[in-house]
């Protein structure tokens, strides 16, 4: 089992990450195990949102895709608020040209 999660950091920033023991690496998030990391200067950390996985392949992209997504997206995700992930996905810098 692989587990995709996101913790929400002091900073209000998201943290991304991929394990196989949440709860283990959750403790080493909290206990700042890993010097230097981005949740070691962000703490404490809370587990905001997590997704199961059977298939390492799988749960790789979608880490690999949440950790491009806008704060504003994942917000939308963790509030299991998904009728907006399209709308948020649409770019607001798109020049829209009139036909003449």
């Amino acid at each position: 089992m692989y587990t995709v999660y996101l913790l929400l950091c002091n900073d209000q920033t998201y943290y991304t990450g991929i394990t196989s023991n949440i709860d283990k690496r959750i403790q080493e998030h909290q206990q700042g195990v890993h010097f230097g990391s981005y949740t070691y200067y962000r703490l404490p950390v809370e587990l905001v949102f997590y997704q199961n996985f059977t298939d390492v392949n799988q749960a790789i992209e979608f880490e690999k895709k949440i950790k491009k997504w806008s704060q504003a997206k994942k917000k939308a995700l963790i509030n299991n608020q998904y009728n907006e992930l399209k709308e948020l996905s649409v770019c607001k810098n798109e020049t829209h040209y009139k036909k003449q």
